[in-house]
């Protein structure tokens, strides 16, 4: 059985209503995938913005897998520490990453934000050598759209991502770069610039699920 263990921020755990990019990942995994899996980690909530806490289940379907490794203000400064143990306990296999935003927005510039991608990867595969890792770049958002300064740190991050991801890869611990949603548009696929509402959640689930399938014959395309 295959074990998937999606890790991100925000854009991953999602807020109270939403069906989330997870939720689009497990229906098309379910659709195309030819073997048994499971989605893992250590949690399963939502955040509520009403509260200010990450303690709702208030899933837009809640009738599916929730378990993820994600948190909203986290990033690659905070998933780090606990890679390890989370790869470990859940015997996850493959982890779907989507971090680096609230990184370069609040903790670290790219540089140490690439230090500590290499850091995870080396955490991750602490807990198990055959760990396979697809990496999503930080993808489109409005504070990028409005501060160069800051757009031209998120180009250098996912520059400095995909030489970390060619340095790393092994064999038996293949590492992949997901390509950036195609088409994706903060007006149309956001709820604020920077959250995925439904459309943005198809299209980083596909982003995944393409890369996986060119890659490694994993499943199929994903049908948008």
């Amino acid at each position: 059985m295959l074990r998937f263990m999606p890790v991100g921020d925000s854009q991953t755990i999602g807020s109270a209503g939403e069906h989330t990019w997870r939720y689009r990942m497990w229906q098309h995994l379910r659709a195309t995938y030819g073997g048994p899996f499971r989605i893992v980690g250590p949690r399963e909530t939502l955040f509520d913005k009403a509260t200010d806490t990450a303690d709702s289940y208030e899933y837009a379907d809640p009738d599916f897998p929730r378990s993820h490794l994600a948190g909203w203000g986290e990033g690659w400064l905070h998933m780090t520490p606990l890679i390890a143990d989370a790869v470990r306990t859940e015997r996850a296999d493959v982890l779907l990453i989507s971090l680096g935003l609230i990184d370069l927005g609040f903790y670290t510039d790219a540089d140490g934000t690439a230090a500590n991608v290499r850091l995870f990867v080396s955490e991750a595969r602490s807990a198990n050598p055959r760990v396979a890792m697809v990496f999503l770049p930080v993808i489109p958002n409005v504070r990028a759209d409005t501060d160069t300064a800051f757009a031209t740190e998120v180009a250098r991050f996912n520059e400095l991502l995909a030489k970390a991801v060619a340095d790393l890869d092994e064999p038996s611990s293949p590492l992949l770069l997901a390509s950036p949603p195609e088409s994706y548009d903060l007006s149309r696929d956001t709820h604020d610039g920077t959250h995925p509402n439904a459309s943005g959640e198809h299209k980083i689930a596909a982003a995944f699920a393409e890369a996986m399938y060119q890659a490694w014959d994993l499943g199929e395309p994903y049908a948008v």
